[in-house]
């Protein structure tokens, strides 16, 4: 066992008050992470960790505190994680000593619900700006009244599609102002901005207040979710999409956005510099975001960004960049949304904010070649493992003595559909299955991915030598693909359903109950993030 470094709960204080990077990574299941956990930090469950700790933390010199609840069995997850960054080739893991549990008995602020500090930024520019927001009777008025109103709906499409107010008009994040011209060209008209809950509606309405729009733009109070409470109905399932914008709303939003880079001190670089900081990756973390819609990333990128759709970046930054103090380089075709997001993320405190100057279109850049296609997957060395395929699999199955199989993916996937007889566990908490690896001579390991299900066998063998460990080529996935019959449900689950937090906002049968719980949680974030103390948030003047 390598020698791990340890830190106190007042050491890792210390280090969030520097000035330089560090990561956050909390390494326990998605639903404990939702219940306590540190603003900074980013959910990288152990179960996972070699599959996204790349992507989320790109430069492995800088130092990266990993946190668990405390007081788990030796060695516990935080521990094996140190182990695991190590052999990725990370020199400065360190062990945040007695987890979450010191943290709190530090007298320490913790953090429940998932992207804590992105939604607190929101409460915290609808306070201080006052941002203008109606109740949905107010709304549900305006559009039954002769009154001009437009429904602008923020969210990415693929939520949109899930449930949206009749009528509305999906422009995801930073959309919104790249498109608005085209969308609300009278200025008599009133714009209501909505999301699922509150964060993306205020950042939506804001930013067209801060774009100069001559319009009324109000929120929509609490999104689809308080619009179900009022009693309203909604529409489920619409496959309408937006236009891109025509050149005359492009130029109009250009002029806007220059204004907004202005009034904030955007920073802009060149092609020249980007390929400077690239030499520089190693020591110094670079994330290369590109902002724009998934389709057009996936018609031509830079090589080494990742698709970050505007909107989701401001809403959910943990979820793309675990490092602070790090820089980020926004790119899109014409600096629009680019400087609409970047706009944000310099408010929400983050210090080094550039957008690549003129965008992929005027930079030189595509001359140089573009990569095509979405972003690939996590590339994880392992040893050549056994496999089986999905019928040999089910031919097995029928024999008198089957072999285990054990789903190590998602309780949520799991429920839905397993191959019959399958048990579930975490991978984190793969040693639980002990006892019944005990009573087979064979296990079969599949997971949502062939990758997830190989990380897992390949934990299985160290701990259980003398058992023949197979994975299912294609996972989950490839037996599906075989048309084998499926069954779901849970019923044999070796550890608490932990791993995933459920999406009030993007459930259509969620509960009143839990709906109002997920407002009272957003509203007490401003109070929660002063009280922390670790991040500062600087809001420009609101340019209406």
């Amino acid at each position: 066992m390598p020698d791990r470094t340890y830190c106190t709960p007042q050491d890792a204080k210390a280090l969030f008050q520097k000035h330089g990077e560090f990561a956050v990574l909390d390494v326990r299941e998605q639903e404990e992470f939702s219940r306590s956990h540190m603003l900074l930090a980013s959910c990288v469950p152990l179960s996972r960790i070699e599959l996204m700790v790349e992507a989320l933390v790109p430069c492995k010199q800088i130092p990266v505190l990993l946190v668990d609840e405390g007081g788990e069995p030796e060695p516990a997850r935080a521990e094996r994680a140190a182990d695991v960054l190590t052999e990725m080739g990370y020199t400065t893991p360190i062990v945040l000593r007695g987890g979450m549990a010191a943290w709190r008995q530090a007298g320490y602020v913790d953090f429940n619900g998932v992207g804590a500090l992105s939604k607190g930024f929101g409460e915290y520019v609808e306070e201080q700006q006052n941002t203008p927001r109606l109740e949905p009777a107010e709304i549900k008025k305006l559009l039954d009244s002769d009154a001009k109103t437009v429904v602008i709906d923020v969210r990415p499409r693929n939520e949109f599609n899930i449930m949206n107010i009749p009528g509305a008009i999906n422009a995801p994040g930073c959309e919104v102002t790249y498109r608005v011209a085209d969308l609300v060209p009278d200025a008599d008209t009133t714009i209501v901005i909505n999301c699922a809950g509150r964060t993306r509606s205020i950042i939506g309405t804001q930013t067209l207040i801060n774009a100069g729009l001559p319009n009324r733009v109000v929120a929509l109070k609490g999104g689809t979710m308080n619009w179900q409470l009022a009693g309203f109905t909604l529409d489920y399932g619409t496959t309408l999409r937006t236009a891109p914008p025509s050149l005359h709303a492009l130029d109009v939003a250009r002029e806007r956005a220059c204004r907004v880079a202005k009034a904030c001190g955007v920073r802009f670089i060149d092609a020249t510099t980007l390929d400077g900081w690239r030499k520089e990756a190693e020591s110094k973390t670079l994330y290369i975001f590109d902002v724009r819609q998934p389709e057009e990333y996936n018609a031509g990128h830079l090589p080494g960004s990742r698709n970050a759709q505007g909107g989701q970046l401001v809403q959910a930054t943990d979820e793309y960049a675990a490092v602070r103090n790090a820089r980020f380089v926004l790119v899109d075709d014409t600096e629009v949304r680019a400087i609409m997001t970047a706009h944000w993320l310099i408010q929400m405190g983050y210090p080094e904010i550039y957008v690549l100057k003129g965008g992929l279109g005027q930079s030189g850049l595509g001359a140089r070649g573009l990569l095509y296609g979405p972003e690939p997957a996590a590339s994880v060395r392992l040893p050549e493992l056994p496999t089986i395929s999905a019928a040999e699999l089910s031919t097995q199955l029928e024999e008198p003595n089957p072999p285990l199989i054990i789903n190590v993916g998602t309780s949520k996937g799991h429920r839905v559909s397993h191959i019959p007889g399958a048990v579930w566990v975490p991978r984190s908490y793969l040693r639980l299955a002990g006892e019944l690896v005990a009573k087979s001579d064979r296990v079969v390991m599949t997971s949502d991915t062939e990758l997830h299900a190989a990380l897992a066998a390949h934990d299985a063998i160290q701990m259980w030598p003398d058992v023949q460990i197979a994975v299912l080529r294609g996972g989950n996935a490839g037996w599906q693909a075989a048309g084998l019959a499926a069954a779901d449900g849970m019923p044999v689950a070796l550890a608490a359903e932990d791993d995933v937090w459920y999406k009030p906002y993007t459930d259509i049968n969620a509960k009143p109950e839990t709906m109002k719980s997920y407002f009272d949680w957003e509203f007490g974030l401003v109070e929660q993030i002063r009280k922390d103390g670790d991040v500062a948030f600087r809001l420009i003047p609101p340019m209406n």
